[in-house]
C-alpha cells in the first residue's frame, strides 16, 4: 500500500514543492510554503474529464487574410519594419532603453490609425495630463484616441470591448471583475490597443506584485487572447536595461507575434527600428528616424548617414556598402594596426563580429604574407552600426593593410568583396545595387571581386587578397 505524500504547497501562487523552502521559487514570495498530505494512490487512479478539443478541417474552413488587410500608420519607415503595416489581432512588442522614444513613437502611430476608428492608449506610468502634453507637443491626437488610466488587466479588455454608445467616464462602474462588458461594437471596432507599459500592468489571475515575470506573461497573454478572438491589433511597450538583461520583454518573445526594437545612434541623435520576429514579413528591414522636438521624422533616403563626411584623408579608412533588408546603406570601415607593446596582440571590435576579424587576420597573415603577429588591431564600424555582412571582409582587410602601411585609400573609392580562406575574393549578394547607390552618392571607383557587372564606376576587380597588398 503507498504512503501518503507530503507536498509543500505556495498560498500565493500555489506552487508546488517537494521540499520546504523559506521563499517560493516561482513567485518569490516568503514564507507562503505550506505542508500538505497528498493521497498518491488516488492521485494517480483519479482521471480528469475533460472535453475533446474543437477540430477544424482546412478544406471546409473559411479564412480572411489578415496581412491584406494591414493597417497603415503612413509613416514609411514604421510600415517598411512590419511588413506593411500593422496586421489585425496581432500582438506587436516594443521594447527600447528607458528614455529613448518608445512613448514618442506610439503616440505618432495612434494618430495616424485613429483617422477613421478607436485607438485606445492605456497608461500606467502617466496621467492624462502627462500623456495629452505630449500629444499636443507632437500635434497628435483627436476625438478618436481615447485614454484609460488604469493598470488592471481585466479592465482593460472590458473598456475597449465596451459598445461605442457608453461614455467615457461610466465604463469603470459598469466593470466587476473578469468578464463585465463581453462583447465588443461590430460596427466600429477600435483600430489599436496601447500598453504603455507591459511592466506596470497586472491581472487578477495572478497573485503578485506588477513587474514580475508570472504577472508580465499572464498580462501579455490576456492582451494575446482578446486580439486574437476580437481582431484587435495590441501594442505592448516594454522596458530593456542598457545591455537587454531585464527578463521581462526577453520572456514574452515566444508569445507575442512581432518583437521590434528602437535604438539610439547617439552621435547623430539618430533612432533605428528594427525587428527580431516578425510573423507577418521579414526581419532585415530598418527603419531610421531622426529625433526631433517635433517627434520622430523619417530619414527617406538614409544610404550616406553613416558615412563620416570629411575632407581629412586618413590612413586605415575604407567605405563598402551593406544591405539591409532590400536597402543599401555606405558605410565607414576604419582601422588601427600599432605595434604590440607587451603581451599578446590585442583585438577589438566595435561593430564588426570580433571573431570574423580574427580570421581576415589569419588569412592577411598566411595569404597575403602580411606580418600582423606583433600588431595590435583595432577596427570601428563608423556610426554606431552593427553589421553582419560578408561584403564587409575584403574593405576590412584594405583599411587594416592601410593602416599598417600608413597609405591612404581614396574617399572616392569603393569596396566590396567576401574573403575566403584561401585569400579568394568572392562574389556578394545584390552588387549591382550596393554599386548603384555609390553611384548616386557621387562615388567614381570601386574594387570588387573579378566578375562581369554592369556600372558607370571605374572598376578594380581583384580575385585574391594578395593583389590589394600588391598595389600600396
Amino acid at each position: 500500500m503507498p504512503k501518503p505524500q507530503t507536498i509543500h504547497i505556495c498560498s500565493r501562487c500555489d506552487a508546488q514543492s517537494y521540499k520546504w523552502n523559506g521563499r517560493c521559487s516561482e513567485c518569490g514570495a516568503w514564507g507562503t510554503l505550506q505542508e500538505q498530505t497528498v493521497d498518491a494512490k488516488k492521485s494517480e487512479n483519479k482521471k480528469p474529464s475533460v472535453a475533446p478539443a474543437e477540430i477544424i478541417g482546412f478544406n471546409n474552413a473559411e479564412t480572411r487574410d489578415f496581412a491584406s488587410l494591414r493597417i497603415k500608420t503612413n509613416i514609411g519607415e514604421v510600415d517598411r519594419v512590419l511588413g506593411g503595416g500593422i496586421v489585425p489581432g496581432s500582438l506587436i512588442l516594443l521594447s527600447g532603453e528607458p528614455g529613448i522614444g518608445k512613448s514618442t513613437i506610439v503616440a505618432q502611430i495612434a494618430d495616424a490609425a485613429a483617422k477613421n476608428s478607436t485607438v485606445f492608449y492605456a497608461s500606467g506610468e502617466e496621467s492624462f495630463n502627462q500623456v495629452k502634453s505630449r500629444f499636443d507637443r507632437l500635434k497628435c491626437g483627436g476625438e478618436n484616441i481615447k485614454f484609460i488610466s488604469e493598470t488592471n488587466v481585466e479592465k482593460i479588455i472590458a473598456a475597449v470591448n465596451a459598445p461605442a454608445d457608453i461614455e467615457v467616464g461610466r465604463i469603470a462602474p459598469l466593470i466587476k471583475g473578469v468578464g463585465g462588458i463581453k462583447s465588443s461594437n461590430p460596427n466600429n471596432p477600435p483600430a489599436l490597443l496601447i500598453i504603455d507599459s507591459i511592466q506596470t500592468v497586472y491581472t487578477s489571475a495572478v497573485e503578485s506584485e506588477p513587474g514580475g515575470l508570472n504577472q508580465i506573461r499572464a498580462s501579455a497573454v490576456s492582451f494575446l487572447e482578446m486580439a486574437k478572438k476580437e481582431n484587435i491589433p495590441v501594442i505592448l511597450i516594454g522596458h530593456i536595461t542598457k545591455d537587454g538583461s531585464i527578463a521581462g520583454p526577453k520572456s514574452l518573445e515566444h508569445i507575442v507575434d512581432t518583437v521590434i526594437y528602437l535604438e539610439a545612434e547617439q552621435k547623430h541623435d539618430y533612432r533605428i527600428l528594427r525587428a527580431t520576429k516578425n510573423r507577418f514579413g521579414s526581419i532585415n528591414e530598418l527603419g531610421i528616424f531622426e529625433m526631433t522636438g517635433a517627434g520622430f521624422k523619417e530619414i527617406k533616403n538614409p544610404g550616406a548617414i553613416f558615412l563620416e563626411t570629411t575632407d581629412e584623408k586618413i590612413s586605415g579608412s575604407v567605405i563598402s556598402c551593406v544591405i539591409e533588408g532590400t536597402r543599401p546603406f555606405l558605410v565607414e570601415i576604419q582601422a588601427l594596426a600599432t605595434k604590440t607593446v607587451f603581451g599578446y596582440p590585442q583585438r577589438k571590435a566595435s561593430g564588426f563580429d570580433l571573431n570574423r576579424l580574427q580570421v581576415l587576420i589569419a588569412v592577411l597573415t598566411k595569404r597575403a604574407k602580411i606580418n600582423l603577429t606583433n600588431q595590435d588591431v583595432i577596427l570601428n564600424v563608423v556610426g554606431g552600426l552593427k553589421i553582419n555582412d560578408p561584403a564587409l571582409d575584403l574593405p576590412v582587410c584594405l583599411a587594416i593593410t592601410s593602416s599598417l602601411l600608413n597609405q591612404v585609400v581614396s574617399r572616392e573609392t569603393i569596396t566590396l568583396g567576401e574573403v575566403g580562406l584561401g585569400g579568394e575574393v568572392r562574389n556578394v549578394s545584390k552588387l549591382e545595387q550596393r554599386l548603384n547607390e555609390a553611384e548616386k552618392l557621387g562615388f567614381t571607383k570601386a574594387i570588387i571581386p573579378n566578375i562581369n557587372t554592369k556600372t558607370k564606376l571605374k572598376t578594380t576587380k581583384v580575385k585574391n587578397i594578395q593583389n590589394i597588398v600588391k598595389n600600396f
